[in-house]
């Protein structure tokens, strides 16, 4: 089968992993993203589209999401979703601009790698190369299968594009709280190859530990660095805030670590992503605050949980007993195995191929 993923950006690798997966079960799979990822994670077709990250775009970006009204959904019901669109008047002429500057950059890769020959197209972010959706539309209308793949704050800050909504054969999540903001949306772990991290044993007696976040805001790094200030008082330790890295470095990074905190609150996410599989993957006992809906999603998860008042009382039980450390090390090493590996995952992605008609037999 072949299969084309398209993403604005490749989101912590997400979109290439999906797509490493597929190839390794036989499809034919690429993805193109449309913009450069600034953590340089590893590219299959970029087309460098130009990307405002000045700081008039930033501020821009945070009045959107700050002024998006917050979902009303409960734990035990799913609303219709948010859709997105132009602001304003101004915000549609620069979109329509966008459009128009794009369309020779991404026509040209559309007859280079012959992707109207594909049968199926993973929309990561739910978005088209256009903001119109004419190639999806046109796709659909040749009787190509549509699936949008929703990570991150996609729903919970963005919402949906009415139309690529409409066009969607399946709508697939790695955000358990995205359940509850589309009526019709399934769950899909984060694939990750597992197999290529080998933990590091550790002989130091100073325990080094690491936050590497994206966003500060988001993981509440102004939450954690005070508490890591008070236990600098109270324990020999070393920390590592690690930022705007290149991945492959910030992989080397870790390896040299003992304890991850993941983040504090819930201020853009619900527990964890790549970063914690990573810092798993590696034996590293990983600290994180989760929605209590996503403790109950997983109740089998090998993660320290904590809240700005418990962090410090957490790290404090991890440094004093190596044996919980150990014992830690090793769940979380089997958990991302059995959850997170690319055969459970491409079974339930296939079980779902199936159930919506996306394929007959794969």
């Amino acid at each position: 089968m072949k299969i084309l993923h398209v993403a604005p950006l490749n989101v912590a690798g997400v979109p290439y992993s999906m797509m490493l997966m597929q190839r390794q079960f036989g499809h034919s799979a690429r993805l193109v993203s449309l913009h450069t990822n600034a953590q340089t994670f590893p590219e299959d077709i970029c087309l460098h589209l130009p990307l405002p990250r000045n700081a008039v775009a930033g501020v821009w970006r945070r009045h959107k999401r700050l002024s998006q009204p917050p979902s009303t959904a409960s734990s035990s019901t799913a609303q219709k979703p948010l859709q997105h669109g132009p602001r304003n008047m101004f915000e549609a002429l620069y979109f329509r601009y966008d459009d128009h500057r794009r369309e020779k950059t991404v026509y040209r890769c559309l007859d280079q790698y012959g992707f109207d020959d594909v049968d199926v197209i993973h929309y990561d972010g739910g978005l088209d190369f256009f903001r119109d959706a004419r190639v999806a539309r046109r796709w659909k209308r040749e009787g190509k299968k549509i699936v949008c793949h929703y990570m991150g704050s996609d729903l919970r800050v963005r919402g949906v594009d009415p139309i690529m909504d409409e066009l969607s054969d399946l709508n697939l999540t790695n955000e358990s709280d995205h359940l509850h903001l589309h009526p019709n949306i399934h769950y899909l772990f984060i694939p990750f190859d597992h197999a290529r991290f080998t933990p590091v044993p550790s002989s130091r007696s100073t325990l080094r530990i690491i936050h590497s976040p994206t966003n500060r805001a988001f993981k509440g790094t102004h939450l954690i660095l005070p508490v890591i200030e008070k236990l600098k008082g109270l324990r020999p330790i070393e920390f590592v805030l690690a930022e705007n890295m290149p991945h492959e470095e910030l992989l080397a990074l870790k390896a040299t670590c003992d304890l991850a905190i993941e983040q504090i609150g819930n201020f853009g996410g619900t527990g964890y992503g790549v970063n914690s599989l990573e810092t798993m993957a590696l034996g590293i006992p990983t600290i994180t605050e989760m929605t209590p809906d996503y403790v109950a999603w997983i109740p089998d998860n090998p993660f320290v949980l904590a809240t700005r008042e418990t962090l410090l009382d957490r790290l404090l039980e991890l440094i004093d007993n190596p044996g919980l450390r150990a014992h830690l090390s090793a769940h979380g090493r089997t958990w991302v195995a059995h959850h997170h590996s690319y055969e459970s995952v491409h079974a339930e992605l296939t079980r779902l191929y199936h159930d919506h008609g996306i394929v007959s037999g794969v």
